[in-house]
């Protein structure tokens, strides 16, 4: 019987002590990363100029678990477990027979999940002996991770914002430069890529990630840090769905349907890959739902290729649903969701069927976190509104069905910063901003020549 709760919370030491590795649980292995120059598969010599060595083994591994180094579980400590809530007054106002649960990561010191790979990823590079890390950041929640994460061991940290979150959320710049980092205004005057770039003065992921990229290159005292997409950035996020099982259980609960948002993947990866694992078993018949912005549809519009997970092309080509490396999105307040592609782990399970993806206009999902605050008290985030929008269409179904259901999400960050967002929603003045199909398909033309995928 479900629990009469409305929180699950776990002690300190029921955090989980490895990180859970989906790639021997998928239905075909991924295909591999390609070289730029060459076109052919990527080894760890390829990385080294980029990432530490730890890192690039827990990027390639097959094992199925990655032991948690101590000092990054003591870092956890500061904010995990994190807490499962029951949705109760949001049911009541929905009216629904569905049974709504959220994993709630807006309690790390950062304010989202994002920690749960900075600060191991900062742990090994200084490890390393690495002095400076750069990253770029669209929303800001990843350069307030990991501006968190080097002030914790000792790193310097560069941050590439994309202009348009830079404009739109000035306090995510202040709470990176509080923590020690220095952060520049994407594109900026500071690299050759910036500059190639300056006409696209609202910015986007892919200029971002080319810049800092860049910066690390050119430096043997400086590494590059990324903040979603990746297979050791996906892992590290694992500790979420890990909590969220035994949570689940606690409630005496077993989801139908798992729901997150979706920009590089590393959120819904973290909540859903260790259910994943129990439905690929048959020990669960979990639907899983990504929720992506109709102004950057990646998985619901993009095609299925290699592409390069940067504008200038120097990243390696990954096989990923993608919009173009040079599709610039439109400035919606969702930045953390505003990148041409997605994780090649993510994109894999969607291509075999596994999760399905649906897209969402800018109005419809402030409306979603409008009612979810005005009921269950949380300001979201506009990323993981894309979320709850979702939810609410599930939970809508469950009541003109009046089928029972038990809807997880997950709940990412809070919007505490994103407040210029919503003074635009409240006044009426917020605009869904057209997706431009001319620019998708231009972009999709100068995709990279490399061998197709199966």
């Amino acid at each position: 019987m479900p629990s009469d709760e409305t929180k699950f919370l776990l002690r300190e030491n029921q955090i989980p002590t490895a990180w859970f590795n989906v790639v021997p649980s998928m239905p075909a292995p991924p295909s591999p990363p390609l070289h730029p120059g060459t076109r052919q598969p990527i080894g760890p010599d390829d990385l080294a100029p980029l990432f530490p060595m730890a890192l690039i083994a827990q990027e390639v591994t097959t094992d199925e678990w990655v032991d948690i180094p101590g000092p990054v579980l003591d870092a956890y400590r500061l904010y995990r477990p994190t807490p499962l809530y029951r949705a109760r007054r949001l049911e009541r106002h929905l009216g629904t027979p569905a049974r709504i649960y959220y994993k709630y990561e807006g309690v790390s010191p950062a304010g989202s999940h994002k920690p749960n790979t900075a600060v191991p990823q900062a742990y090994e590079n200084a490890r390393a002996g690495v002095k400076r890390l750069t990253t770029e950041t669209g929303a800001g929640q990843w350069g307030s991770a990991l501006a968190l994460a080097c002030s914790l061991f000792d790193l310097d940290c560069v941050v590439y914002m994309v202009g348009a979150s830079y404009d739109q959320k000035p306090y995510r710049r202040s709470m990176m430069e509080t923590w020690g980092a220095t952060v520049h205004r994407s594109p900026s005057d500071t690299t050759e890529a910036g500059r190639t770039h300056v006409e696209h003065q609202s910015g986007s992921l892919g200029i971002a990630i080319s810049e800092a990229v860049e910066v690390a290159a050119g430096d043997s005292e400086t590494n590059y840090a990324l903040g979603s997409v990746l297979n050791h950035v996906c892992m590290h996020q694992t500790v979420i769905g890990q909590e969220a099982m035994r949570q689940m259980e606690m409630a005496g609960e077993e989801p139908d349907i798992v729901i997150g948002c979706v920009g590089g993947g590393s959120n819904f990866a973290g909540l859903s890959f260790p259910f994943v694992r129990r439905r690929l078993r048959g020990e669960s018949e979990a639907r899983f739902l990504a929720a992506e912005p109709a102004a950057c549809p990646t998985l619901t519009r993009g095609v299925y290729r290699y592409d390069f997970g940067d504008t200038s092309g120097t990243t390696p080509l990954l096989p990923m649903y993608t919009l173009g490396h040079d599709f610039v999105p439109p400035p919606v307040h969702a930045g953390g969701l505003r990148y041409h592609g997605d994780s090649p782990l993510l994109c894999g399970l969607v291509r075999a069927g596994l999760i399905d993806a649906v897209a969402y206009r800018q109005n419809e999902t402030f409306e979603a976190a409008v009612r979810f605050a005005r009921t269950e008290g949380i300001l979201p985030a506009p990323e993981p509104a894309h979320a709850i929008r979702a939810v609410i269409a599930e939970a809508e179904s469950a009541r003109e069905s009046g089928e029972e259901r038990v809807i997880l999400f997950g709940l990412c960050g809070h919007g505490h910063f994103d407040m210029s967002a919503y003074d635009a929603y409240l006044s009426g003045t917020l605009e869904d901003i057209e997706f431009s199909e001319a620019e998708m398909e231009a972009a999709l033309e100068r995709l990279p020549e490399a061998p197709a995928l199966a």
